[in-house]
């Protein structure tokens, strides 16, 4: 396998120079478009290639985590009553919604309004407690301890996310959210801003493809029944307005982040953590999608 994850980062590497590295949070523009790494984890072991320790922010594959904790917090009847779970058809910050009036039907988790909506589901005395809980999960199913937020690009987001704060004042007038908005966003912010790398990702994509569980511990981390829901949203709406090309091209549940990232979970086999930070126009990784199409189609991942 490690042989193989090299040889794709060879073979791929040349679309690192096709796409952009995203630009409208300022601190991401400053990522290297020539960094590209890949992690795969499966019960035998974890495989490595390229830059796959290269610290990225999480962006929006933070987005199953929100849904994951709401669901944990919630159950999933009452879930489904702020979010829905068909694909949008939008871009992922659209906020074009003013002929519609604006139900759980028009969002689902994978998009911006709807994992806004869903931090109000993450229960918690204060906002700060409500991303630390957060934080807290995303450190148990990676394994690791240390993650934390970039407070560079933590502040960026916040000094110019003026599409977010469209969008939760505009979940506040048709009454979906009842907070106050600016703290809403502070842990929406922290959120996308919590640094990964490659291996993070794997070993959380490991769990959910593991029913609940990571590869060397029997213990349950997270009732099997969410991460099948998790896997299920991911695969309808996981990669933005590029989720039908990918379920047809990989075929694997998968959620992608403007940081570079991809998280991808294949059932009962394995979890991958792609990142490559150069965009294709609709906000995923170019290089990390052509690496996954690579790698499902020669050892057959796709679920359908």
């Amino acid at each position: 396998m490690k042989r193989l994850l090299e040889e794709i980062i060879n073979e791929c590497s040349h679309y690192t120079k096709l796409g952009r590295v995203a630009s409208y949070i300022p601190e991401l523009q400053k990522a290297n478009p020539d960094n590209f790494g890949i992690c795969v984890i499966d019960k035998s072991g974890e495989y490595l290639a390229g830059d796959y320790d290269k610290p990225f922010t999480v962006q929006s594959i933070i987005k199953p985590l929100i849904l994951l904790l709401a669901l944990m917090d919630n159950g999933i009847e009452r879930v489904k009553l702020l979010c829905g779970v068909e694909a949008t058809g939008k871009p992922f910050d659209a906020f074009n919604y003013s002929d519609l009036a604006l139900t759980s039907e028009h969002i689902n988790p994978m998009i911006n309004a709807g994992a806004i909506a869903l931090c109000t589901l993450i229960r918690g005395e204060t906002h700060t407690e409500k991303f630390e809980r957060l934080l807290s999960l995303a450190r148990t199913l990676s394994g690791n301890p240390s993650l934390s937020v970039n407070q560079e690009v933590y502040l960026s987001e916040k000094e110019t996310g003026y599409k977010n704060r469209a969008l939760a004042y505009m979940l506040k007038a048709y009454k979906m959210i009842d907070c106050d908005v600016d703290e809403l966003l502070d842990v929406y912010f922290k959120a996308c801003s919590v640094e990964v790398s490659c291996r993070d990702l794997a070993r959380i994509a490991f769990v959910l493809a593991n029913h609940g569980r990571l590869p060397d511990a029997d213990r349950l981390l997270i009732p099997a029944e969410y991460a099948r829901t998790v896997n299920a949203v991911m695969a309808i709406c996981g990669m933005y307005d590029g989720s039908g090309e990918f379920a047809l091209n990989v075929g694997i549940p998968a959620k992608s982040g403007v940081g570079g990232g991809i998280m991808a979970s294949v059932p009962s086999r394995m979890g991958i953590g792609a990142f490559s930070p150069a965009l294709d126009p609709k906000g995923n990784s170019l290089a990390g999608v052509k690496a996954l199409e690579l790698l499902s189609s020669k050892i057959g991942l796709s679920i359908f």
